[in-house]
């Protein structure tokens, strides 16, 4: 490791007691998508203590702010991610609304500040070619559907995920490149994982409507839209041999509402789900099938039924020389033994999004135990969890915007940059809207 890097890595480890706390901090205090107005505001505090630039609010909670380089030839993304996910269960959730820090986006906020403070502290923006954006995204678990669809209605965002809405709003215009780290819990050892593909995902809310009628006295007057639903996820279930092992089809529906009363025939009955799928065109084919099962279950009842597909989220496509750069300097710190590549991944993430229009990475890093989304999850390991993926972006970064950003320039330069309305036809298209 060079002397930069070396300086880099000693910045960092100089703040270990303060990126840990910082992740701490977050832990105890989780909130929902677009709501994390607290987490927002306490990023944006440490932002200003760093002397970020030009610090800017986007879609309702993300906060951006700039570290220039001595040159601004171009610009890389840094992100971490303000949400959590429901988990109500989980020992430090939220009691009111349930949320809860089992994904482990805490220390992703607290590594995107500590890689912050390597970069600053060591000096190495004045060496580097171009400039860093630090970005909080908000909102990347898909949860709370209806609620996130009444903010749509109400014209204060246009898509469920975070990282989709800052693009269709230009909070990326600027930005030539992305990268951050997510959580791997239950490790067989300490490791990083690189260049993993990512599925996508099509979203779903669903509406039988039957007819109301006394459940003792009178059912044979109702029509029961809780069989239809019921029969809807039966019909699905006979379709996933359909499905081809390749495309890694996965169709997952739940029922929010059963009905009303437990004496009265179910007239009101609603689902929702993802239909997930390693490629677009296997989403797309295998979510016809299932409005197919959906809408035979409505007719073979005699309800009426409402299917609302949502945009979910792109395929994860890593960068593969972005990846490259990441992979040698975890080699380079945690030993070529714990450094793999291309491991599945069945998972799916708004950077799926966003890796459909410039180059981005998302590398995986251990520490953690526990199911994700469950109430074992948790930091095991505090080195690898908050400072490692610190070091890492920041050491990727010093390759990137080095020597006139040339790996940056040659990156953006060989990736078909789409423009965000480019990303919204593509989207209109998959849903077969407009």
């Amino acid at each position: 490791m060079d002397a930069l890097k070396a300086s880099v890595c000693a910045a960092i480890d100089a703040n270990r007691d303060k990126i840990i706390s910082i992740g701490e901090e977050i832990f105890r205090h989780p909130e929902l998508g677009y709501q994390e107005f607290k987490t927002s505001e306490f990023i944006t505090d440490l932002f200003v203590r760093l002397g970020l630039e030009d610090i800017s609010r986007h879609a309702i909670t993300g906060i951006r702010g700039i570290l220039p380089g001595r040159n601004h030839l171009a610009r890389l993304a840094i992100m971490g991610e303000l949400d959590a996910v429901i988990s109500p269960t989980h020992p430090f959730a939220d009691p009111v609304s349930g949320a809860a820090h089992a994904c482990g986006h805490n220390t992703q906020l607290a590594s995107l500040i500590g890689c912050a403070m390597g970069l600053i502290y060591s000096g190495a923006m004045e060496h580097l070619d171009g400039d860093i954006c630090c970005f909080a995204t908000p909102a990347e678990e898909y949860v709370q559907i209806e609620y996130r669809k009444q903010l749509i209605s109400e014209g204060k965002i246009s898509y469920i995920g975070g990282k989709q809405q800052l693009i269709a709003s230009g909070a990326f215009d600027d930005i030539d490149l992305a990268m951050m780290v997510h959580s791997e819990t239950n490790a067989p050892s300490p490791r990083v994982v690189v260049n993993r593909k990512g599925m996508g995902f099509i979203g779903k809310t669903v509406r039988f409507i039957g007819k109301e009628a006394h459940a003792g006295g009178a059912p044979h007057e109702g029509i029961n839209a809780l069989n239809a639903a019921s029969i809807a996820i039966m019909c699905i279930n006979a379709q996933r041999e359909t499905f081809r092992d390749e495309d890694s089809v996965r169709v997952h529906p739940i029922i929010t509402k059963g009905g009303d009363l437990v004496n009265t025939v179910p007239a009101d009955v609603r689902m929702e789900s993802y239909v997930r799928a390693g490629n677009i065109e296997a989403m797309q084919k295998a979510n016809e099938k299932v409005n197919r099962a959906i809408q035979g279950a409505s007719y073979a009842i005699g309800t009426t039924v409402e299917i609302d597909d949502i945009a979910g989220y792109l395929p994860l496509q890593q960068n593969e020389q972005m990846s490259c750069l990441f992979m040698q300097n975890a080699i380079d710190l945690l030993g070529r033994e714990s450094v793999f590549s291309g491991l599945p991944f069945a998972g799916s993430t708004d950077a799926g999004d966003l890796s459909h229009i410039m180059p981005v990475i998302q590398p995986t890093v251990s520490g953690f135990r526990g199911a994700a989304h469950s109430r074992e999850f948790c930091v095991e390991d505090e080195e690898l969890a908050y400072i490692l993926p610190a070091k890492l972006m920041a050491l990727t970064a010093v390759d990137l915007l080095r020597d006139g950003a040339k790996q940056a320039i040659s990156i953006r330069n060989q990736f078909p940059r789409k423009t965000k309305e480019q990303y919204i036809a593509l989207w209109n298209n998959i849903l077969k809207k407009g």
